[in-house]
């Protein structure tokens, strides 16, 4: 038997350019239970539609579709003021960072020793007579037993 006209259906039909008639013709041709071997390829292509209408969607279908697309409910949740401001809190605890950072690097940058603490606000000069600056802050006895101590030679201090 000669194949050509359904060889040459084959070919229009990848081209898609076949009627609905001749893609029937195409169907009723692979339903046959004789295929020729080079076409046998293609049969299962024309016998699958044949296969899933027949299969149909089932009883089923509409609840296991409508439980896919179907939202889960969501219970609300109750917020307390405590997580509500907590970005808040968290900003305003990086905005203290940041302001006390530039505070120090200001104190850093504007040079001098960085040795050298000032304590210019807490200082308050009560005094006008140069005089005092000379005179001994502690009695001259305790200085001299502190100098001792600290050197090893005093007569309080025992090995």
């Amino acid at each position: 038997m000669d194949y050509k006209y359904i060889e040459q259906l084959l070919e229009r039909y990848w081209n898609c350019e076949t009627s609905l008639e001749e893609e029937q013709i195409l169907r009723s041709f692979f339903r046959q239970k004789e295929v020729p071997a080079h076409l046998l390829r293609y049969k299962q292509l024309f016998a699958y539609q044949d296969v899933e209408k027949e299969k149909g969607l089932g009883d089923d279908f509409d609840t296991r579709i409508l439980t896919r697309i179907e939202r889960p409910v969501v219970k609300a949740q109750r917020l307390t003021m405590r997580t509500r401001f907590m970005p808040l809190f968290k900003a305003a605890a990086m905005i203290a960072v940041l302001f006390l950072m530039g505070t120090v690097m200001q104190h850093a940058m504007e040079g001098g020793d960085s040795d050298t603490v000032s304590v210019h606000d807490e200082y308050q000069d009560s005094t006008t007579d140069p005089q005092v600056a000379y005179e001994p802050v502690l009695p001259t006895d305790t200085v001299t037993k502190i100098t001792a101590e600290d050197t090893g030679t005093g007569t309080g201090k025992t090995n």
